[in-house]
């Protein structure tokens, strides 16, 4: 009997997982990648480190997937977040979990990861393809048959698994020709939009702050009739056009609906003290630099960087002697510091995500097996599907489940046959 054919466009996680799993279950497997070489992506997550995937339960998966989540839960079930550890930890590469679930591989570097998943494919036979971008689908009878690359060669298939990305990072081959190819096979694709983004301020003064990085703050946005839509507690960056780093990029996916346009950014400097002991701090500081100028008396409280602008919000002179600040004067300063707010009017390009929110519509796929409701034997796997997750380990979870749900689903008719 013939093996099952199978072709897999995409070589990230998903093309990835997908493919080595296919090979391993009999089928004769082609990785077909764009690129130069497999993984450019995965290569610069989590800032090199890889945030491969997160150790919460499923359910917290689901919970952490607010774009389309509950069509997971066969992928997560299929292959869990403790199934991709054991998979990555068998390939040799040791992990650890870091605050918030999130779970690194122990030598903190992102090559490891991709040494490792190269050795996956070359255990598992696949060929690997590069430099060789796919132009279409080759659909008869309402079958996947194959697909055409950019220079024209056919290339026959009995399965076609479609992994090839988004469109954030185009740098790493996600210029979003997938969903073209996904459109000429006959799938719809919802509007296609930046998530986990940095996020534009309307205020000259976050630019003054470029590149200062706070930690243990809190955030809270309000929409524009002031109704909070998101707060979170961690770490943030300011930018020269914003704000960025990790509790905005999980922001800016609650800000979609808003359009990112008119959302009011509150920072809580000093989320640990209430504004009652925060003026107690702020009093026993300007009694020990009574003599000096308020410019020069919040060395104690406040990154440097930071001093000037809280000076120019607070409306206090700063060459005003510290024993010569009022106590309501005081007490507006403890309230800034408690509610430094911004206002937010956009967020960054699409190619600055981390991820495409939007994409094939998860109603045209089965969620048992990846497979396209509409052209048989065509499956689908990561990014490209309209699925989307927070920062913490979360989409990269989904890349490797969806890919290794399709893996396992492409050659089930032929093992039947």
């Amino acid at each position: 009997m013939t093996r099952n054919k199978v072709i897999v466009v995409g070589g990230g996680p998903a093309g990835i997982m997908a493919a080595g799993i296919a090979a391993q279950r009999g089928s004769e497997v082609v990785l077909l990648e764009k690129n130069e070489r497999l993984g450019k992506k995965l290569l610069i997550s989590g800032k090199g480190r890889c945030n491969i995937t997160n150790a919460t339960d499923i359910e917290g998966l689901i919970e952490n997937t607010p774009g389309n989540g509950n069509f997971l839960y066969s992928a997560f079930y299929t292959f869990s977040n403790e199934d991709l550890i054991e998979f990555i930890n068998k390939l040799g590469v040791n992990t650890k979990v870091e605050r918030g679930g999130r779970v690194f591989p122990a030598s903190d570097s992102a090559k490891d990861v991709m040494h490792a998943l190269h050795t996956f494919l070359n255990n598992s036979k696949v060929k690997v393809m590069t430099e060789s971008a796919v132009k279409k689908i080759l659909v008869r009878d309402g079958n996947a048959k194959g697909v055409e690359l950019i220079n024209g060669r056919i290339m026959e298939a009995d399965a076609v698994i479609l992994a090839v990305g988004g469109m954030s990072y185009p740098g790493t081959g996600s210029t979003g020709d997938g969903y073209q190819i996904a459109k000429k096979a006959g799938h719809t694709i919802t509007d296609l939009k930046p998530s986990l983004v940095p996020l534009v301020v309307k205020e000259a003064w976050a630019r003054e702050l470029q590149g200062l990085s706070l930690k243990n703050v809190a955030v809270e946005f309000r929409n524009p009739n002031g109704k909070e839509i998101y707060n979170d507690f961690g770490e943030m960056i300011f930018t020269h056009f914003g704000v960025s780093g990790p509790v905005i990029l999980s922001a800016s996916r609650h800000l979609l609906s808003y359009d990112f346009k008119d959302i009011k950014l509150s920072i809580d400097l000093k989320p640990a003290l209430s504004e009652e002991k925060l003026d107690e701090r702020i009093q026993r500081d300007f009694d020990k630099y009574s003599r000096k100028q308020f410019k020069n008396a919040l060395d104690d409280l406040l990154p440097q960087k930071l001093i000037p602008v809280i000076i120019y919000l607070s409306g206090i002179n700063a060459e005003k002697a510290v024993n010569q600040i009022t106590r309501e004067e005081r007490k507006g300063l403890a309230a800034l510091f408690k509610s430094m707010e911004a206002t937010i009017i956009a967020a960054r390009p699409i190619k600055e995500a981390i991820v495409t929110a939007g994409g094939i519509k998860t109603g045209e796929i089965n969620p048992s097996t990846m497979e396209s409701k509409k052209v048989k034997n065509l499956f689908f796997a990561g990014e490209i599907i309209d699925v989307d997750a927070y920062t913490g380990g979360f989409n990269l979870t989904i890349a490797f489940s969806t890919g290794y749900l399709a893996g396992i689903s492409c050659g089930a008719e032929a093992e039947a046959d």
